[in-house]
This record gives C-alpha cells, structure tokens and sequence, in this order.
C-alpha cells in the first residue's frame, strides 16, 4: 500500500528529532524526487559534504534553509553536535555531493553514532549510481557485492583485489577518472583479463555511456581513447566462475600485512585486519608486527 509520509500531528513533511539521509541526483536534476525536495525545505538545517556546491543544487529547487559542512574530517565533531541538536527537538538532514549518503560518502560515522545515542535515522531515498549500473549492465544482478572505491595506491589494491577474486558475485566499483586505467590494469591483473565487465560512464549525465567486454578489451579500450578517462565511472565485473570459486583461495597474508603497513596502518589495525580475513589469530599478527617495529628500532 502507497503511503503519503506527512507527520499526523504537525503536518509537516519531517518530524522533530529525527536525521533523514537524502539521495540527491547523481548527475540528472530531473532525478530529484519530490519528497526530497519537501524534507530539505522542511527541516531546521541541512548537512552538507561542500555547502558552495550545495548551495548550488538548493537554489535550483528553491529550497533557502541554513546549511552547515559534514564531511570526513569533521565528521566525528559534527556527530556530536547534531545529537545535541536532536535531542532538543530539531530535525536535520544530510546530503552528499551526489547520490545517497553513507554510500561510499560521509554519513556513516554519523549514522552508527546518532543510533547508539538512541536517535532516529530514516533514508529518503533515491539516486544511486550502484544501483542503475547494475541494472544496466547486463551482468548478474540476482547477487552482486558492493566495494565502493579500491584503494589508490596499487599494492594496497591489488591485496584487496586478491581477496575478491574468488567472490561469485557481480563486483561494482566505484573509480574516479584519473585513476580509472591503474585500476582496470590491476583489475586484469588480479582477476584476470577474460572477465566480462561494463564501464559504467557518467550515469545520468548527456554524454552517459556503458561499455561492455572483458577486462582485457576494456582495458585497451581506455588505453585507446575509445572510452574517454573523463567523468565518475561505476565499474562492474563478472563473479568467479564455478572453476574460479572450487579452487582453493587464500588470502594472500605477506602482501596483505605488506599493503597495509604501506598504508602507514597502525599495527592494532593491521592485526585487526588480518585477523577478520584470514585464520591468523589478532594477538600473533600484533605480536610478530611488533617484534618487526623493536627489530628495525635496534
């Protein structure tokens, strides 16, 4: 049953202390909903990753509220502040630079903090670039895993690349475009360049574009200029073949610990991840990553 979300007692359109997480268009203004439109010109303030690049799509719709920056280096300060304001009654929401928050974006630290504080977070949803790439691409779409964007620097990614590279799900990245062709190399070098994959190239926007083929032909495509390094990309690559899967995957551990410190990764983190992706226990991958800091200390 369809539902018209108005609050019963005030009328309005958001309720008081309440965060609501607000997709904006990825690229198409015409992909603004119109309950989106009616929570940012309803609540007392909305968070922003850049309130000039804000302020921009707001004043397109109309919408003259009070805007405040949240982005990765405020974010844990602006968690504290927006539950202060919460819990004295107002409503906030936030917004990324495009698509849903949280989603490869701030917000996430926002949202595990405003839910253990006990507040209300609720999605208004809308565009997503993962989600129309995928339904575009042609690959599988029954099962597909989320990565977001692999790290820059290329042993880092190719350790996390080799961690995937036996999933049977469709993979979907997302790549900016002056690192697209390092990624689509290391893509093809981990994975293996007969994959079937679709460069997914500024969704939404008048020049969008999805290219199909393997890593391989892709591959020569960006190097070729057949597809333009130009605009955000959503990549997607076929899951392991049957053969891919049956066969024994381990997890590279000295390339991983190797990417990691290369990272400048704290070892208590390094530990903590080695120990949630292999059979090492935490305590002895601390243990021996401390020894390696006293011996090269000596």
């Amino acid at each position: 049953m369809w539902d018209v979300p108005v609050h019963k007692e005030s009328g309005r359109w958001v309720e008081p202390g309440v965060v609501y997480l607000v997709a904006t268009p990825i690229g198409n203004l015409a992909d603004m909903t119109e309950r989106a439109i009616a929570v940012l010109k309803t609540v007392d303030a909305i968070a922003c990753e850049d309130t000039r690049h804000a302020r921009k799509l707001l004043d397109h719709f109309g919408i003259r509220n009070r805007v405040f920056s949240l982005h990765e280096h405020n974010e844990a300060a602006r968690a504290a502040e927006i539950g202060a304001r919460l819990a004295a009654g107002e409503s906030i929401a936030l917004i990324s630079d495009a698509g849903t928050p949280a989603i490869s974006d701030p917000g996430g630290l926002l949202v595990r903090a405003l839910k253990a504080q006990g507040h209300r977070v609720s999605p208004i949803p809308g565009a997503c670039a993962a989600i129309a790439a995928l339904s575009a691409a042609g690959l599988d779409s029954t099962h597909f895993w989320f990565e977001g964007f692999l790290p820059a620097k290329s042993r880092a990614r190719e350790a996390r690349l080799q961690y995937l590279h036996g999933q049977p799900s469709t993979l979907v990245f997302y790549e900016a475009p002056h690192r697209i062709q390092a990624t689509v190399e290391s893509l093809c070098s981990v994975l293996g360049g007969a994959r079937e994959a679709v460069l997914a190239r500024e969704l939404t926007k008048r020049f969008e574009s999805l290219d199909s083929g393997t890593l391989d032909e892709l591959r020569a495509a960006l190097a070729e200029g057949r597809v333009p390094a130009r605009g955000e990309f959503v990549v997607l690559v076929a899951g392991a073949s049957d053969n891919e899967t049956d066969a024994e995957e381990t997890v590279p551990v000295d390339q991983l610990i190797e990417a990691l410190l290369a990272e400048q990764a704290a070892p208590s983190m390094i530990a903590r991840v080695v120990a949630s992706l292999t059979s090492r226990k935490r305590n002895a991958v601390y243990e021996s990553l401390m020894s390696r800091v006293r011996g090269e200390q000596d």
